[in-house]
């Protein structure tokens, strides 16, 4: 009787262990889209929100993929003594500033995502600006 009831015990923890494992949450990859240069919200919704969420406050629905939660893109204002770190978040984006949670420089380097799909380097700068500017503009106001 012990070891019937050991082997339904090893039987049920092998069931709960696997279902608990398929629970976990999976970042799909697809391609990348093609956006406006001129539309950041289009842009931050493609790129970013995934993560931080449509309103930037860490919420996306991959987030709870992540090891390290994205941060609320909201209070770096408030976080940066009321005011906005624009050089941060510009090299950020473009992936010459090093954010421990995006992991390598490869993931997201926005800049080089943007150069492969611009002609041009000039509309790879404007999207970075208009970017930069659309995450200044979902600063909390106080």
């Amino acid at each position: 009787m012990a070891v019937r009831s050991t082997i339904l015990a090893i039987a049920s923890g092998i069931v709960l262990c696997g279902f608990c494992l398929s629970q976990q949450a999976t970042v799909e990859k697809v391609p990348i889209g093609h956006t406006s240069p001129a539309s950041a919200q289009q842009m931050y919704v493609a790129y970013c929100a995934a993560c931080h969420g449509k309103d930037g406050k860490g919420g996306g629905p991959a987030a709870s993929a992540l090891k390290v939660a994205p941060p609320d893109l909201t209070t770096l204002a408030q976080r940066n003594n009321g005011v906005f770190p624009r050089d941060r978040v510009y090299a950020t984006i473009n992936g010459q500033a090093a954010v421990s949670a995006h992991g390598s420089k490869e993931m997201p380097v926005w800049g080089r995502l943007f150069e492969s799909v611009d002609n041009a380097n000039s509309w790879t700068l404007l999207r970075l600006k208009n970017l930069t500017d659309y995450v200044e503009s979902l600063q909390a106001k106080r």
